[in-house]
């Protein structure tokens, strides 16, 4: 799975990854302890954190023989650029409307 066929809204739409995301937002955790607050296969839960890992969500770390896994800004830096555009958009209109509104002529 390549980086051009996933964005960062494909990768958090699903709930089991959005929760492997708050769980890593508490400490770093191996896959195997991650996949313990799952009821599915381990290889399932790694191809969640596949998922994650393309689209910039976690780094993963081989510690002995454990692969622990961490949150990254990168993929949190997409969403966030994506909401400020929008953000940016609606405060725009909102401002010209505000200047309509205050430049409207008043009806006696």
């Amino acid at each position: 799975m390549s980086q051009q066929q996933l964005d960062a809204f494909q990768a958090i739409a699903d709930p089991s990854r959005r929760q492997i995301l708050h769980l890593l937002s508490k400490d770093s955790m191996s896959i195997n302890a991650l996949a313990e607050n799952f009821d599915m296969s381990r290889p399932a839960v790694s191809k969640h954190i596949k998922v994650l890992y393309v689209a910039g969500f976690i780094a993963i770390e081989d510690i002995g023989r454990e692969r622990y896994c961490t949150l990254k800004q990168d993929g949190f830096n997409k969403l966030q650029e994506w909401i400020d555009f929008f953000d940016k958009f609606w405060s725009t209109k909102l401002k010209k409307l505000e200047e309509l509104l205050n430049n409207k002529p008043k009806k006696n």
